[in-house]
């Protein structure tokens, strides 16, 4: 049988009963300037990282809002801190220490796992 184009997509339901805040509100806690940031893709506009992977600050920010732990260990590897979006961002969100953050508190929890 021959692929026509079309593929059923990934359920993306949210299941609010498990999901789990706590990377949201430490990120918000450790980095204030997130809580202002609107989205807009300036900052996926400029990304070096983008260019070579499908890696997006926007996405990232989505999944942190939305918990959603395991996109966030994807795609915080593929950043490669150059802070270009730091540069661009109308919101003056720090996205060097966003994603810095992340990878801290991700590798302290990995570590504690273990």
């Amino acid at each position: 049988m021959s692929k026509f184009g079309f593929t059923i997509l990934k359920d993306q339901q949210l299941d609010y009963d498990n999901l789990s805040r706590d990377l949201a509100l430490h990120i918000q806690k450790t980095e204030p300037s997130i809580s202002s940031c609107m989205s807009c893709g300036s900052c996926a506009g400029s990304c070096s990282a983008s260019r070579f992977t499908q890696f997006s600050f926007r996405k990232l920010v989505i999944n942190i809002q939305r918990g959603n732990d395991k996109q966030i260990v994807n795609e915080i590897q593929k950043c490669m801190l150059c802070g270009k979006c730091m540069l661009v961002c109308p919101r003056g969100v720090n996205t060097r220490n966003v994603i810095y953050q992340l990878r801290k508190v991700l590798n302290e929890k990995k570590h504690h796992e273990v």
